[in-house]
Order: C-alpha cells, then sequence, then structure tokens
C-alpha cells in the first residue's frame, strides 16, 4: 500500500489545481482519473468549444470584410482540419497539466478509484492510503425522457466534439449556454442549425437585456430558434414538436448535467435533500472526516474557474489555513458567443429581493469610438449598484471582449472599491473600457450617457 498526505480523484480544472497546490505546499499527492486527464473541460467543453468558436468568428469575420470592402470568399470549409487543430489544442494543454504533475511530482495514476470499507482507496488493485481524499469527479451530461431517443444515435456535449464530419441540419434541443454556444460555432461554418428550448425562453440564467440580444443575433444569423417547445417524438433524422416537425442529419441534446455521485453513493457520503449534490459544509468537507468535494460535485455555478478556486481552498484549509468558502457573488459568468456576454454578482430582480435601493445604469456600444471604427457597436455595460454608499452589486456586458472587460469591475468590487473608485480609473482612449467608467461616472450625476 502506497501512502499519501492527499488523494484526489478527478484530474479536471478542480483536480488538477488543487493537487498542485497541494504538492506546491509540500504535501505529497496522488491524482487518479479513468478518463482523460483535464477532465471535461479540457476534452470536451470550455476548450473545444472555443476552438470551434474560433473558426466560426473566422468565417464571420471574411463575411463582414467583404461587406465593408474587402472581397472574402469561403470556398469550403476543411473540418477534418478544423477538428485537428482543436485536437492539438487540446493535447498541447493536457502536455501542460502533465508537464507541471512531474515538475511538482505528483504521482498521476490512470484508472478508476473505489472506496474500501475503512475509506481508503483502491485501483485496479492496488490500495493507496491518504489521509485527505477530494472528490473532483465532475458530472455527465442529463438527456431528459423524450420519446424515440434511444432509438436515435444522438450526440451529447461530452460526444459531439468526437464528431469529424460536418452535418448539413444540427437540431440542438436546448437553449442553456453550452446549446448556444455550439450553434453559434456551427451555423456560420455553413451548417442549418435549430435550436429547441423547452423553457420559456433561451439563456434563462442570463441579464434579460442581454438575452434578447443573443436572441436576436440567432435569429439574424439564420439560426431557427424556437422556445416553450414541448417534444413529442424523436424518431430517425426527425423530430416532432408542438412548434412543428424539424428534420436533421445530427442530433445535440444540451440539456444540462449531473453530478457524479457514483463513489458518494458507494461510501455513504450524505447527499443535498434533492439528492443530485453533495452536501458539504464551508470548509467543503463531506459527512465523512477527511473527505471533500467540489466542483460539479456540489451546489453552486457548474464553471471550471469555480472549480479551481474551490480546490484551492479546500487544500488551504487542509494545511491549516482559515479560509471561507467560494462567494458566488465574485464568480464571473461567460457566454463566448458574438457578441460576448459576460456578468457577476446580482442582477436587477435580485438586488431588489434581496431589499437593496439600486441605481442601475448602462451606456451602449453604439456610442463608443473604438466600437464605431471597429464594426462593433451591438452591446453595452451596466452596472448595478446600491444607492446609499455606491456599492457595486453586479456587472453585466455584451459585446465584444466582453469577458475580458468585466475583470477590471470585478477587481474592483472584490477590492470593497465602490462606484467612486471606478470612476476615478483614467481608461485608455479610444477603447471599450471607457464605457466602463461612463456607466460608473454616470450612475450617481456625472452622466455621459443615459
Amino acid at each position: 500500500m502506497t501512502n499519501y498526505d492527499i488523494a484526489v480523484i478527478g484530474a479536471g480544472p478542480g483536480g488538477y489545481v488543487a493537487a498542485i497546490h497541494a504538492a506546491q505546499m509540500g504535501k505529497k499527492v496522488v491524482v487518479i482519473e479513468k478518463k482523460d486527464i483535464g477532465g471535461v473541460c479540457l476534452n470536451a467543453g470550455c476548450i473545444p468549444s472555443k476552438s470551434y468558436l474560433k473558426h466560426s468568428h473566422w468565417a464571420l469575420a471574411a463575411q463582414e470584410a467583404s461587406r465593408l470592402g474587402i472581397a472574402m470568399e469561403i470556398k469550403k470549409v476543411d473540418f477534418p482540419k478544423l477538428v485537428q487543430r482543436k485536437n492539438r489544442v487540446v493535447a498541447t494543454l493536457q502536455g501542460g497539466i502533465k508537464h507541471l504533475f512531474k515538475e511538482n511530482q505528483i504521482t498521476y495514476i490512470e484508472g478508476e478509484a473505489s472506496f474500501t470499507e475503512d475509506h481508503q482507496l483502491e485501483v485496479d488493485g492496488e490500495k493507496i492510503a491518504a489521509r485527505d481524499i477530494l472528490l473532483a469527479t465532475g458530472g455527465h451530461p442529463f438527456v431528459p425522457p423524450i420519446a424515440g431517443v434511444d432509438e436515435v444515435d444522438y450526440l451529447t456535449t461530452d460526444t459531439f466534439f468526437q464528431m469529424t464530419d460536418l452535418p448539413q441540419k444540427l437540431v440542438v434541443i436546448g437553449g442553456g449556454i453550452i446549446a448556444v454556444e455550439l450553434a453559434f460555432a456551427m451555423q456560420p461554418l455553413g451548417v442549418e442549425v435549430t435550436l429547441l428550448e423547452v423553457a420559456p425562453d433561451i439563456l434563462l440564467t442570463e441579464d434579460e437585456d442581454a438575452r434578447l440580444i443573443i436572441k436576436n443575433k440567432l435569429v439574424g444569423m439564420g439560426i431557427t430558434v424556437k422556445t416553450g417547445v414541448k417534444i413529442k417524438q424523436v424518431s430517425r433524422q426527425k423530430i416532432q414538436s408542438s412548434a412543428g416537425t424539424y428534420e436533421f442529419e445530427q442530433l445535440l441534446i444540451a440539456t444540462g448535467r449531473r453530478a457524479n455521485l457514483e463513489l458518494a453513493e458507494q461510501t455513504g457520503i450524505a447527499l443535498d435533500e434533492k439528492k443530485r449534490f453533495i452536501k458539504v459544509d464551508q470548509h467543503y468537507q463531506t459527512n465523512i472526516p477527511h473527505i471533500y468535494a467540489i466542483g460539479d460535485l456540489i451546489k453552486g455555478y457548474q464553471l471550471a474557474h469555480v472549480a479551481s478556486a474551490e480546490g484551492i481552498r479546500t487544500v488551504d484549509i487542509i494545511c491549516g489555513k482559515q479560509e471561507g468558502p467560494v462567494v458566488q457573488r465574485y464568480v464571473p459568468r461567460c457566454l463566448y458567443t458574438d457578441p460576448e456576454v459576460a456578468s457577476f454578482g446580482l442582477n436587477e430582480t435580485q438586488a431588489k429581493e434581496k431589499g437593496f435601493d439600486i441605481v442601475v445604469k448602462s451606456a451602449p456600444y453604439s456610442g463608443n469610438g473604438k466600437a464605431i471604427a471597429g464594426e462593433e457597436t451591438n452591446g453595452f455595460v451596466k452596472i448595478i449598484s446600491e444607492k446609499k454608499y455606491h456599492e457595486i452589486l453586479g456587472a453585466v456586458i455584451v459585446g465584444s471582449n466582453a469577458t475580458e472587460m468585466i475583470h477590471t469591475i470585478l477587481a474592483v468590487c472584490e477590492a470593497e472599491g465602490t462606484v467612486d473608485e471606478l470612476d476615478k480609473i483614467i481608461f485608455a482612449h479610444p477603447s471599450l473600457s471607457e464605457l466602463t467608467g461612463e456607466v460608473a461616472a454616470s450612475l450617481f450625476g456625472k452622466a455621459i450617457h443615459n
């Protein structure tokens, strides 16, 4: 039996970041992963989707250039070559993680872990002892009970990036972030995309104004968007729904994810009331001492950067530091469409429900010099502030580079700065970030845009 200080089960962004941090804190660490190093995010999520979205941005840029006087023609989309590029990106990042494991003397075991009766681990017959165990096994795609779905060769978000041929017609069941991003990724490459959402609208977790912009953009691109849809029957190459019948060459079911709870159930780890997540305390510890859980296994945002932050905090707690949990209010949430959407904190409705006396201001991209010069006028910067102390409660940015720009406001907010501090920042001209300064100025009397 090999003994370790910390055993991490799962090598996704929660697990591998935690393992590296633990090793740098002087711990002897083992990481166990039954599939691919890097987890879903690296192999079938964040990174592959951004690679494909980059392809679509190239195609959209060519269309825009042609419209504005630089004639460009896309004669052919070599999809297998684009897949190869995605694979190279993934392999590069996998290699980086392996290098960091080696550099930090982390033992990496490929195999499926199980618990023994004394809450230690076993992998392929080999017993592993660890003082502390961190569960970071992520989740899997949720496929709702749809009539006929078991008879269809459909894709999920885990298998979508294994596709090697570009379909002529793609139907996506789902209207969340992943579904919308993949619709954006496919349509500019010449795929006829239909988005079917059961809920009253797409992107219900996003700001209402942001949602409208993205929905209009989807429709403007030629993507069919149907909401409030009841799926009646799925058969080979056809979906019957309350909104009509839609044919497809490829079907993608992107209706959310569920936590991988097998290990928890095996060893008696307590779950939450709805039995969907592992129940943890403020230190990410389960009901069993020295066993912790993070990421998609517990309640909260199912985001890679959240899992990483939780992993680091858990290791710090194990090492004796008095750390609190990740504050959900300070988590940036990003949608990598065109335009991008980024937000954090409370939206207007949430802030009012919590009893805040709020002031909300926004400035459109259409009034910004750099946005106008770059043909990027679709979007806005919005800040939700508390009236008495000028506290920043939340922010939403829709537009080019939104996922980068949001961090300026977030950094001021997390540093306990107010709108007044944000207003004092000198932003370069011309820059899209000037919009942030304009909104901060307008919140309490120095209006440039309303």
